[in-house]
């Protein structure tokens, strides 16, 4: 109440020097501009002056408040859609992992429309479209994720490359995933997809072109990528000694080529030499098959090479038989070199040595092979009852899981038989 009084007493002061200056002198104002002047006193002037200024000022204001109102009802719109869009990508998504794809579907494209972030919504309905076969939608869905949001090549086109592989639409996939390598070069999971689609392509050699890259960016399990690296292999040998409409020479040197072409490493993995092997056979070079085992093993010594050894025939039965002899001087305990030592011996008719070797053989590690080799050499010779004692012997090579079960005594088996 007194700022108040004090106020009032202050304008009336201001007001009564100001009425006694306009009294005294009222000023004079000449505004020209060409042809038109405007004369006033200076009093009626800054009267105008103040009017415009509280006009202007009043104006402003009320821009201003009506952005205020505008920027309000624009982040209440926005908030409204973000709110709306976050309750249906989660009804989508639920919808999703329940496979409820039509319900998905429908929910998540509803949610991308209003979502500033569309990109995952459209990406899961097109995943929701692509369960229900139908190949036109998720195409478009794809599209539109990827005019959404233009940066995120690389993940919509993975999506992409996913849902061809799905539809079995291999070639496309694979024109994906080389285009993905380029704009991606280390990205593991494209790695992975193009894997799958050389395997599904039966692309052997560009999957043996891809398979160091696998193992440099560690992108598979060390054992996964051995076992693709055997799959491969093997499978390229195949398809070289397949090859129709060539002479057995060409198959063969083709066959050598694709063989020397495999790290040594691999060309070590029995099963590996075991196939080369077998293929050898069957295009008529069992020579060079003996020859191939003898060089492996020279370089790397291995059980399973050296058995394998023994069932190869060789050109010259008596000198392989000499190599193996050999090789007995650096590993005189070795029973699978024994076996093999056993097995040549018979194809050079060496009856009795290859009884001795079987014998040692069986005698350092018992073996199926070992027991069968001698068994059926004794019976050619003529030594039943020392066969069937050898069987009787070492019945748990042959079946060494069967049942506990009551036997008959002799004395009462005689018995009924009498």
């Amino acid at each position: 109440m007194k700022k108040l009084f004090l106020l009032l007493l202050v304008l009336l002061a201001v007001g009564a020097w100001l009425g006694q200056k306009m009294v005294e002198d009222s000023g004079y104002v000449l505004l020209a501009y060409k042809n038109t002047t405007i004369e006033t006193s200076i009093w009626v002037m800054l009267f105008v002056l103040v009017v415009l200024f509280f006009a202007l000022h009043g104006t402003l204001n009320l821009i201003n408040r009506g952005r205020k109102r505008s920027w309000k009802f624009t982040a209440w719109r926005e908030h409204r859609n973000q709110r709306i869009s976050r309750r249906k990508t989660l009804k989508g998504l639920t919808a999703l992992a329940q496979g409820n794809w039509a319900q998905a579907q429908k929910q998540l494209v509803q949610a991308a429309e209003r979502s500033d972030l569309p990109l995952i919504n459209y990406l899961a309905a097109a995943k929701a479209s692509h369960e229900q076969n139908n190949e036109v939608a998720t195409d478009e869905l794809l599209q539109k994720a990827r005019s959404s949001t233009p940066e995120a090549e690389v993940t919509v086109a993975i999506s992409q490359a996913e849902i061809q592989l799905a539809r079995g639409q291999l070639e496309p996939s694979l024109a994906t995933l080389l285009r993905l390598r380029s704009l991606a070069p280390k990205n593991t999971y494209v790695m992975k997809l193009l894997k799958d689609v050389y395997v599904r392509l039966s692309d052997w050699s560009a999957l043996s072109d891809l398979l160091p890259v696998l193992r440099k960016n560690q992108a598979l399990p060390e054992e996964q990528i051995r076992s693709l690296e055997l799959q491969c292999y093997t499978k390229q040998l195949e398809s070289a000694a397949a090859s129709s409409g060539i002479d057995p020479e060409t198959q063969l040197k083709t066959l050598g080529r694709v063989w020397h072409s495999i790290p040594l490493e691999r060309a070590r993995d029995i099963e590996l030499v075991q196939r080369y092997t077998e293929l050898l056979i069957k295009l008529g070079a069992e020579g060079r098959a003996e020859q191939n085992l003898r060089d492996l093993i020279k370089r790397h010594w291995d059980e399973k090479l050296v058995s394998l050894y023994g069932r190869v025939q060789g050109e010259y039965p008596q000198k392989q038989l000499q190599h193996a002899d050999q090789w007995q001087r650096r590993h005189p305990d070795s029973p699978a070199l024994l076996l093999t030592l056993g097995r040549l011996c018979m194809r050079n008719q060496k009856w009795q040595e290859a009884v001795q070797y079987f014998e040692q053989s069986l005698a350092l590690e018992p073996s199926r092979d070992a027991l069968a080799e001698l068994v059926r050499l004794l019976r050619h010779l003529g030594e039943q009852s020392r066969a069937q004692t050898l069987l009787e012997q070492h019945m748990q090579l042959i079946a060494n899981d069967l049942p506990m079960l009551p036997m008959p005594e002799e004395a009462d088996l005689a018995a009924k038989v009498s």
